[in-house]
């Protein structure tokens, strides 16, 4: 029978949904329901294979080995879309290429390599459901606004009970928890009366409390194809080349339309009253923010990474005090997706380069070494904002036109974008600043672009450690 979340889902489908179809009739929507009443899902029996033994589903219909379980991409109901299988442990039933927790597999394939993980072990999902609720909204089953995210990722262990029950092994790729945070920028804040703790979303600690969702990808092959502006071989054959053959499913399979691939997730931070977030009733500050470890984590100046990141926090924090909510979106997406040690080679090009490290020469230094100057992209970023059912950003905390574009293209409306304040930019990475201003970032006052090129920056210090430090201090400790 159905899930009490399946019940929900129809329960929304029919009288939310079809309120927008003002030309069906009353027979008609009577036929809808007791059919909706009616439908029952049956959860196939699983064919046990030998867990010492390699099963290749490499190829579909062989002799029985692989029957992969159904997915309807964009269906309300989670099990008329059905479960994303990706765990190795029912090879026959395994209906996406991939496995669960993006580069971290590798990891766990470690761990059973070593002896310290039973392959055959499935988690216990006890006490593990959303700390909060989520959904479902009109996004979750329209299958041109999520391509990359499985809107029912976090509810598996309610909504795929039966499945779980039968003995099926399927993992969350989503999950919802809540914590206190905390960052030494807004005690500042705070010391200077900028930011004023309420007890509630700010603690007088400087703790801020949030709600907070760790995303795993799950794409769904041509709904992401469409995004590129490719087609669905195009984009299988690109990634099974460009990872050296890692998935050969991609090109065998073309029956499995879903893929999880090896790449990082993010993190939705949640401010102030989560449903909020999705009305737009209620004022909305929002931060999309691309990881950078460097800044991020270690406080380098080379670039305005975390001074924007603690700005965009400030801004959610103040819009949820006002009885709104805020959103800091954090991407796994180290320098431009480029990774952190093409990133450094860049900065090593930037400061050895003729002139310095300049704003004119900011982009080439990229293409130089990487081919290209960001990898981002951003065309399947605006999914976790509509997982989180957003239709309007009041403040859009970046001034990215890649970023404005892809969430504007895909609906959403934007009011005010917020650009990092002056004081908050630390010199060295007035270059990256200026740069990107003359390449088409946001900002609120005309520009020199002529005068921004011209911005030079600090050079690498080639100091001698004997003439830096005396001898006696080097060996005082």
């Amino acid at each position: 029978t159905q899930s009490t979340w399946g019940l929900l889902c129809d329960l929304y489908h029919t009288h939310t949904l079809r309120k927008m179809d003002t030309h069906a009739s009353p027979a008609k929507r009577k036929a809808e329901d007791e059919i909706a009443e009616k439908k029952e899902h049956k959860v196939p029996k699983i064919k046990p294979y030998p867990n010492d033994k390699i099963v290749l589903a490499t190829h579909p219909n062989r002799g029985g080995v692989t029957n992969p379980v159904p997915i309807e991409w964009g269906a309300t109901d989670p099990l008329e879309r059905g479960p994303v299988v990706a765990t190795i442990k029912h090879m026959g039933v395994r209906n996406a290429i991939g496995t669960h927790s993006g580069s971290y597999g590798i990891y766990r394939a470690l761990a059973v390599a070593c002896g310290a993980l039973d392959p055959t072990k499935t988690p216990d999902f006890t006490n593990t459901a959303p700390a909060i609720k989520m959904g479902p909204f009109p996004a979750w089953s329209d299958p041109e606004k999520l391509v990359s995210i499985d809107p029912f990722g976090h509810v598996v262990a309610d909504v795929y009970k039966e499945y779980l029950d039968e003995g099926y092994d399927i993992r969350p790729t989503i999950a919802v928890t809540k914590a206190h945070i905390h960052i030494p920028e807004l005690k500042e804040r705070m010391e200077k009366g900028l930011l004023i703790p309420d007890g509630k979303i700010l603690l007088p600690s400087g703790d801020v409390v949030v709600t907070k969702a760790a995303i795993d990808m799950v794409w769904y092959l041509p709904g992401v194809a469409k995004r590129f502006g490719c087609d669905e071989n195009t984009l299988r054959q690109t990634l099974f080349q460009q990872t050296a053959g890692m998935y050969t499913e991609l090109i065998t399979r073309p029956d499995l339309k879903v893929f999880l691939p090896p790449v990082g997730g993010m993190t939705a931070y949640m401010f102030g009253d989560v449903s909020h977030i999705s009305d737009p009733n209620y004022e909305l500050a929002v931060r999309v923010h691309d990881e950078c470890n460097g800044s991020d984590v270690f406080g380098s100046d080379i670039c305005t990474c975390r001074p924007y990141l603690a700005h965009g926090i400030e801004v959610a924090i103040q819009t949820a005090q006002k009885g709104g909510a805020g959103l800091i979106v954090y991407m796994r997406k180290e320098g431009r997706a480029l990774g952190e040690v093409t990133k450094y080679l860049v900065y090593n090009a930037r400061k050895r380069q003729e002139g310095g490290d300049q704003a004119a020469t900011y982009f080439k230094c990229t293409e130089n070494v990487a081919g290209v100057k960001d990898s981002r992209f951003q065309a399947l970023m605006p999914d976790v904002l509509h997982w989180l059912g957003i239709t309007k950003i009041d403040k859009l905390v970046s001034m990215s036109d890649m970023k404005y574009d892809a969430i504007v293209g895909s609906g959403i409306t934007v009011g005010e974008r917020i650009p990092i304040p002056e004081d908050m930019i630390p010199p060295d990475a007035r270059v990256e600043i200026d740069a990107k201003l003359v390449a088409g970032y946001f900002h609120k006052d005309e520009i020199d672009e002529a005068k921004l090129l011209t911005t030079v920056g600090r050079t690498y210090e080639m100091v001698k450690v004997d003439e830096a430090v005396p001898e006696e201090l080097l060996h005082k400790h």
